[in-house]
Order: structure tokens, then C-alpha cells, then sequence
């Protein structure tokens, strides 16, 4: 076996993902798979911009993992890649010298460990939209698979589309025939010898932990500021006291930031509720200019969602607490607005008891945002995106596929390590499979043949004697 390295650098937090795959690998579709994974503790490596050497301290934990889950004889030929997405974008955006000092220092870090650095980069939305896309349809054999004669065979089914849902950014890309309006919205790929046009646009701001940050703020404004201020979309009874700089820190927020000290502490007391939450979330977004044709919103051109999707990262998070913590299914929009507004009337006694009774313990922060986030998605998929009833069952929310999780880190791995060639695969590639098939078929038939035989003389000689 042969193995890659991938660091998933994400606003929130970082994964270690190690991945296998047969040292005479052809170039297959479904060859190479997870063989580990490690999440890094602690915050994203975005966090540390003042103090940059504790984002490469961070990672120690998961990189002595890497040491023993790779075999020693391996390490010096495991590329090794780190790829930093919307936490870093936005980083990057703020403070270019933090950015770059917190690469710096993840570098070193990586640098010290025996395998093949390959590089530390922070990855355009684009880029991780495609590579995203380009994992879960590499996992589930729709660009080329092998036939059971060895042949290599270009499945007859189309390309899944990818939404994901991270931390600071949500990524939608998707295979089309219609004209793509906005040339910075187009990829052209060929991949085993098949061209594909994608669509693919990233959203920054508009990750998970951004969103509920825009939330904060929007309730801040409505109330003036005061030291006790509503949240629509906390549930009754739960209420917390916050720093406004941990609201304003943010490029996402900037613009809204008050002018007085930012050291000033304001109380947000859960009101539960969920027409004001919704009026609240729908803010968020600009359904009304649009230059093109059609638009998803914030002006962004999308032509219209097609055929069959995958969502994962937060998106499968928030519709699997919906239907294995609160038991409901989520096959129609409605059933999500359904769902959200349930979450929202709940009170935070009741959430509480349903995080520790689901059918795994939940972490206890996260469940005061279901209803805010689970609206947000709502909106997102039908207003924004224009998934209605008719297309809406066709998205399934994933974690992985097999035992491989979904996500761009594979998608950036394969692509670096070139191992999705641009022309087809030739067939003698084959040959030696087909050889082993062929023997194994004439000796099956060769077995078989006997059998016959034998059973024939056997009751030939039994009707002989009688």
C-alpha cells in the first residue's frame, strides 16, 4: 500500500485525513480510501493569529498519530498537504500578516515530521467547491469504473452535485448543460478521457459559525445595543452573556460594528421565537438584485439545480439531528420548515434533555443554534438555491460514502498527486485481470461440465442394473 496525508484546515476546526491505496494502483475510480482520521482539538488554525506558533503546536497530536498509523518504511514517500479554506480566506482578508505567519508556522511544524511536505496553501471557494464535488463522484464510481472483465467502462449515470457547509463558507457545484452565465462560475474539467461542465460558487460569510455571528449582530442593531437584548432564535429559557469583540472580529461583521468600546459585555435572552427568527435569518440574504438571468442571491448567477445532490459537512449534521435526535424524517422542504419550527418553540429545558437522550451524546453548545441553523438551511436550499418539491428529495445528507468521508480533501489529494489522468485509461491495462477472469470462468465451466457428466453416468449406470 502506498499513502497521502491530507490536513482539512477549516474555520472551526482541522481533520487529519490519511488515505491507502494498492502501490500498483491503475488509475481506478474507487481504489484510493480513508485508512484513518484524526480531528485536531481546539479551534481552526485561524484562531492563533496572535499567537501563530500554537496552530502548528496544535496539530502535533494528529501528525504522532500519522506516525503510527503510516508504517515506518512509508513515511518519506507519504505526500503530505495542508489545505486552509474560509477561516483563512477570511483571515487573509483582515490581517495578510497574521495569514501569513500562521502558515509559516504550520509549515515549520510540518516540516519536522519525516513525511513529504508538499506545501501549506489556502484554497480558493472554487477550488474546494470542485474538489468537493470531484471526491463524492470519484467515491461513487461516476466517472469510470472497472467492468468485471478487467474493461475499463464510463458509467452510464450522471455526475452527482455537491453542496457543502463548513464553517465560515457553503459551496454549491454542479454539472450543467445550461449556459453559465458568469464565466468566474464555470469549470471545465476532463477527467478519464470525459469532459464535464460544473457550476461552482462559494459563499463566503455564510458557513455555519458566520451565519449565527450576522445573527447576533442583526438582533445588537434591532435593539439599539442595550445590556439585554432578545434572540428570537435561542429557545426559552437559555440565555448568555458576550464580549461584542467576539461578535466584530470578524470581516463578516465589520461593517456593523458599533462605534463605542468593544469590551462591553451585552446579555442575549432566548425568546423561542420562530417567525421573527425566520424574518431575522431570510435578512441575511439579498433575493432581490440580480443582473443575470437567474440568481441563487447576492446578485450570484445559478442556473437551474439539476438531477441528484449530495450535502454534507453541516448540512448532514443538521437534517441527522433532525431526524435521529428529534425522530422526524426530512424528505420535503416542508418537512425542514416543519422541523425548524419545532426545534425553535422548544424549550431550552426540553432541547437540553433531547442532546443527552439522542443516540449520541451531543456537544451541549451547539444545541442552542438548531433552530436558528436548521432555518437557515431551509432558506438556503429552497429560497436560495431552488430546490422546491420536485427536486428537493433528490439531495442526500451524507457524511460519507462507504467508509471514506466526503469532503474536498480528497478531491486535492487526487488532483495533486495527478492521479485522475485527463484521457481514459487504456484497455491493456486490463489485460493481466482479464487473463485471471477468463481462467477462473473456463475453470468454473470445467467443474461444472464434469459435474454433469459424472450425475449422467452416475443414473445411466443405475438404470443399466435395474
Amino acid at each position: 500500500l502506498q499513502y497521502g496525508i491530507v490536513l482539512d484546515a477549516g474555520s472551526s476546526h482541522t481533520s487529519m485525513f490519511i488515505y491507502k491505496w494498492p502501490a500498483d494502483k491503475e488509475n481506478d475510480t474507487g481504489v484510493v480510501s480513508e485508512h484513518s482520521m484524526c480531528d485536531v482539538e481546539g479551534p481552526g488554525i485561524s484562531s492563533y493569529s496572535s499567537n501563530p506558533l500554537a496552530a502548528g503546536t496544535s496539530l502535533e497530536h494528529c501528525l504522532n498519530q500519522a506516525l503510527r498509523d503510516v508504517p515506518k518504511e512509508k513515511h518519506a514517500g507519504t505526500p503530505l498537504y495542508l489545505g486552509a479554506t474560509a477561516g483563512m480566506r477570511l483571515l487573509n482578508i483582515g490581517d495578510r500578516q497574521a495569514s501569513d505567519a500562521v502558515l509559516r508556522a504550520v509549515a515549520a511544524t510540518l516540516k519536522a515530521y519525516p513525511f513529504d511536505f508538499r506545501g501549506a496553501k489556502i484554497l480558493s471557494g472554487e477550488e474546494e467547491g470542485v474538489f468537493g464535488w470531484v471526491t463524492a463522484n470519484y467515491l461513487l464510481e461516476n466517472f469510470i469504473k472497472r467492468g468485471w472483465l478487467g474493461e475499463w467502462i464510463q458509467p452510464q449515470k450522471k455526475t452527482l452535485g455537491a453542496m457543502d457547509f463548513g464553517g465560515a463558507s457553503t459551496q454549491i457545484t454542479f454539472e450543467t448543460r445550461d449556459t453559465i452565465e458568469n464565466p468566474r462560475n464555470e469549470v471545465m474539467l476532463k477527467l478519464y478521457g470525459q469532459a464535464y461542465k460544473v457550476y461552482t460558487h462559494s459563499f463566503l460569510c455564510y458557513g455555519r459559525d458566520q451565519v449565527l455571528k450576522r445573527l447576533l449582530s442583526k438582533f445588537l442593531q434591532a435593539e439599539r445595543y442595550q445590556e439585554t437584548v432578545s434572540h428570537p432564535c435561542w429557545p426559552m429559557g437559555y440565555n448568555k452573556s458576550l464580549l461584542l469583540s467576539s461578535i466584530y472580529d470578524s470581516p463578516c461583521t465589520e461593517k456593523e460594528r458599533p462605534s463605542f468600546a468593544l469590551n462591553t459585555t451585552v446579555t442575549l435572552v432566548g425568546t423561542g421565537n420562530g417567525n421573527l427568527c425566520t424574518l431575522h435569518v431570510s435578512k441575511l440574504f439579498d433575493f432581490t438584485n440580480c443582473s443575470f438571468s437567474h440568481c441563487s442571491f447576492d446578485g450570484v448567477f445559478q442556473p437551474k439545480v439539476s438531477g441528484s445532490f449530495i450535502a454534507f459537512s453541516a448540512f448532514f449534521y443538521t437534517v441527522d439531528f433532525i431526524q435521529t435526535v428529534m425522530g422526524r424524517p426530512v424528505h420535503l422542504p416542508s418537512d425542514l420548515k416543519d422541523a425548524a419550527e419545532t426545534i425553535c418553540a422548544t424549550s431550552w429545558s426540553e432541547v437540553g434533555s433531547l442532546g443527552i437522550m439522542g443516540r449520541r451524546r451531543l456537544l451541549h453548545k451547539r444545541l442552542p443554534d438548531y433552530c436558528a441553523v436548521s432555518t437557515f438551511v431551509y432558506l438556503l436550499t429552497t429560497k436560495g438555491y431552488s430546490f422546491n418539491n420536485h427536486s428537493f428529495p433528490n439531495i442526500a445528507f451524507q457524511k460519507k460514502a462507504g467508509e471514506t468521508s466526503i469532503g474536498w480533501a480528497l478531491g486535492y489529494m487526487l488532483n495533486l498527486t495527478n492521479m485522475i489522468p485527463a484521457e481514459k485509461p487504456s484497455s491493456h491495462k486490463s489485460m493481466l485481470y482479464n487473463y485471471w477472469v477468463i481462467l477462473i470462468l473456463l475453470f468454473v465451466v470445467t467443474t461444472l461440465t464434469s459435474l454433469v457428466t459424472a450425475i449422467c453416468l452416475l443414473r445411466h449406470s443405475k438404470s443399466s442394473i435395474i
